[in-house]
């Protein structure tokens, strides 16, 4: 005689969630309105949250004894200028304690500063300082907002993606006047024209594959190797 034991639907095991998954849905709920999304991205964590719930998140994650990402790694910038607001500030927090990552990301415009963490993290202040700089993104709560990369007369911010490679001046020792001068941008040396498919042929004057193409562009240096006619002995 046998016993046909039904199984209970509900007795169903529950299907396995990744464990960033289930800190990301947890970390949505307990930060409601603070977190707007969060995504798994190379094993890790990332938490896109608003200019103002950046504090309240940033201050849990490094208390929270289920979390304690107690040290800050990094404070950077990326500039998306097709959008309204254009840049990130990307914050890399470590927990030593549990041996995990998490990435905290917020969006901000040219005008609009964002919540200094340097009251939270010491070590804050230099890389805020340095989005300053690089970005000109503005950070309210931070005391010294002096550029740290570039010279204190420097134009501009040179890692915005509108930013003219050249740049705005140029500098140079003025051997007379004894000091760093400003100056226009000059190129006074054209834009050389390389040949890829023999980059040794300026440096040697034995044919290799690629150098009898000289001549064939007007547009190359008159560099390299060039035929040789052998004397006959």
């Amino acid at each position: 005689m046998t016993n046909d034991v039904q199984e209970d639907p509900a007795q169903e095991p529950e299907a396995f969630k990744h464990p960033l998954v289930i800190e990301g849905e947890d970390l949505k709920v307990v930060l409601s309105g603070a977190v707007l999304s969060y995504e798994i991205v190379c094993e890790q964590l990332i938490l896109n949250v608003t200019r103002g719930g950046l504090l309240a998140v940033i201050a849990y994650l490094r208390d929270a004894d289920s979390h304690r990402y107690a040290q800050l790694i990094d404070v950077c910038g990326v500039d998306y200028p097709e959008r309204a607001e254009r840049f990130e500030i990307v914050y890399q927090l470590l927990s030593l304690k549990h041996n995990k990552r998490i990435r905290v990301k917020i969006t901000t415009d040219e005008e609009t500063p964002v919540p200094s963490v340097s009251a939270l993290f010491s070590s804050a202040p230099w890389m805020e300082r340095e989005i300053w700089d690089l970005y000109g993104v503005m950070f309210d709560g931070l005391s010294d907002h002096r550029r740290i990369l570039t010279d204190y007369g420097f134009d501009g911010h040179p890692l915005r993606k509108d930013f003219p490679l050249s740049g705005h001046v140029e500098v140079r020792y003025d051997d007379e006047q004894k000091r760093v001068v400003y100056g226009p941008v000059s190129l006074p040396q054209d834009f050389r024209v390389f040949d890829n498919m023999s980059p040794w042929e300026a440096l040697t004057d034995v044919q290799l594959p690629g150098d009898e193409k000289a001549g064939e562009n007007p547009h190359m240096p008159k560099i390299g190797w060039k035929p040789v006619s052998k004397v006959s002995e």
